[in-house]
């Protein structure tokens, strides 16, 4: 990040207009490394430690969010009838312009990746950087050997859509199974299972990449990536090229 405006800086957080942060500089109560900051021109680097009331605030230039999203929610940013998922949010992250990556079913639940860095999402969302999103499914039936060979080969479905190919583990009895795919097709992994017969009761996204869902979050809450996570999702290589190597016990 470059030296840019103080008020630009503070404003970009989403807590506070520029007017508001022009307010709170008059006011005394922004310090820039330590020093009380004169004017909102003024310029701040990318090291500088900027406090208003006393509290360090983060000028990073993007936000990260890992979301369990509960069922009743859209994955979309705005909605004029119903509740999207940055209804969870406080008024100064939803004003930050965070978007869900990859959208989720009304009625699925798990993980969602919220954030504002659109080259992240391209990377993560793009079938050629094989990131493999993971899902667990129950489904009205038995899943079988047979279901596990047919998207290993890649479906075509009624509507002619030729799915990618696909890795199905049946789990217990076969009325739940993970399904890892590496595209998002609409509402691709319930059309899967009804294409073979085991409609789907349930569902929930386990992981995205090497991002796995945090099952110390309950569904609705939601929290920052850790530094470790990021550094890990930003990877060039995404995740593995071969199926079975990002895994997860469920």
């Amino acid at each position: 990040m470059a030296s840019e405006r103080l008020d630009k800086r503070l404003a970009s957080t989403g807590r506070w207009s520029r007017r508001e942060v022009k307010e709170l500089i008059r006011q005394g109560r922004v310090l820039v490394d330590g020093v009380p900051a004169a004017r909102p021109e003024d310029k701040v680097g990318e090291e500088s430690a900027v406090l208003v009331d006393g509290r360090a605030v983060d000028c990073s230039p993007f936000v990260y969010l890992m979301l369990y999203k509960p069922a009743g929610l859209l994955s979309a940013t705005e909605d004029p009838r119903q509740k999207t998922v940055l209804d969870l949010l406080p008024r100064h992250l939803r004003r930050r312009g965070l978007f869900p990556v990859g959208r989720l079913d009304k009625d699925t639940t798990g993980l969602l990746l919220l954030t504002d860095d659109g080259a992240l999402a391209h990377d993560l969302l793009s079938p050629k950087k094989h990131v493999d999103k993971v899902y667990w499914a129950r489904v009205d039936g038995r899943v079988d050997e047979e279901d596990r060979a047919a998207l290993a080969a890649g479906l075509v479905l009624g509507d002619g859509l030729r799915c990618l190919p696909a890795r199905l583990d049946p789990l217990g009895d076969g009325s739940e199974c993970r399904i890892t795919l590496r595209e998002g097709k609409y509402h691709q992994v319930k059309r899967m299972l009804a294409a073979r017969g085991k409609p789907v009761l349930e569902l929930k996204r386990l992981s995205m990449g090497s991002l796995r869902l945090d099952e110390a979050l309950a569904p609705g809450q939601w929290r920052e990536l850790t530094a470790f996570e990021l550094a890990q999702l930003k990877r060039p290589a995404g995740s593995s090229k071969e199926f079975g190597r990002n895994e997860q016990k469920i």
